[in-house]
């Protein structure tokens, strides 16, 4: 998430690793990942997520935690659009546990994990974020999101994949390759869509777009939101853009949730997507 905000801890974090001394006869200790430190603020009711900087990697409004609070996440769910009833949803990326509450409470029939590599920001999430335990439709996986998507037992199995992966510096998603995306389009279904939160304002975002569009068959994006926020749609199989369906989707998607469903389609629209 792009979204500017003071944290409670104002120090910097993700400085690099000092390199290791050269002994040949050393063993080499397993590889630790170093996180940034997970910090929180409040303001008018809504409870930010930080590592450490005034960067905003999620948000919850405490009085509705299970509702998408900021636009941006809102729209990671424009897939809905075309799928009504999914089977299997993932996010990459846990934040706040935002879009993994969401789909876990609106979806009762549907498996719903989330990958997170930082076990701090899994541990803030259960104590301040209202994310639920474990059971046998949600699951939260400590580890690599690459690992995921690589590992051919998640193949072929999801309806909608939701990507959101920042680290403390925000420079653009910390995952951004052709195989990386390569991989996210093997775990989708033959008709999944994977959303995925990107810096429009920002030499990453051209990057990443033009890594999805090497890995699907079509891509769109979404306006632009926030400080720099662009969401990008990817489609397992390529697929014309009825807006006036979309459109009847979108009432639909509304109804039942009171997501701004019609705007996506707008967006859509203007964009001559």
């Amino acid at each position: 998430m792009l979204i500017k905000r003071k944290s409670i801890e104002k120090e910097e974090s993700s400085r690099p690793a000092k390199p290791a001394a050269k002994t040949a006869a050393r063993k080499l200790a397993p590889y630790k990942p170093k996180f940034a430190p997970v910090t929180l603020s409040e303001q008018d009711g809504v409870r930010y997520l930080h590592f450490g900087t005034e960067w905003v990697q999620g948000a919850m409004r405490i009085r509705k935690p299970d509702w998408p609070e900021l636009e941006y996440a809102q729209q990671m769910m424009a897939w809905m659009l075309w799928i009504d009833t999914p089977r299997s949803v993932a996010q990459l990326g846990l934040g706040t546990a935002t879009l993994t509450k969401f789909c876990y409470r609106t979806f009762p029939e549907a498996q719903v994990t989330a990958v997170e590599l930082n076990p701090h920001v899994i541990a803030i999430c259960q104590s301040m974020f209202k994310l639920p335990p474990d059971d046998a439709r949600l699951r939260v996986l400590e580890m690599d999101a690459l690992d995921f998507v690589s590992d051919p037992a998640n193949h072929n199995s999801l309806d909608a994949l939701q990507v959101d992966l920042y680290d403390a510096t925000a420079r653009g998603p910390v995952l951004d390759s052709a195989e990386f995306y390569a991989a996210c389009a093997a775990c989708l279904r033959e008709d999944g869509i994977m959303t995925v939160n990107l810096f429009g304002d920002h030499p990453s975002y051209a990057k990443n777009l033009k890594a999805m569009k090497y890995a699907f068959p079509q891509v769109v994006s979404l306006p632009e939101v926030h400080e720099g926020n662009v969401v990008a749609l990817a489609f397992r199989r390529a697929r014309p853009l009825d807006i006036p369906a979309l459109e009847e989707r979108a009432k639909a998607i509304h109804a039942q949730t009171r997501l701004p469903a019609k705007l996506w389609v707008k967006g859509l629209a203007s964009a001559g997507a």
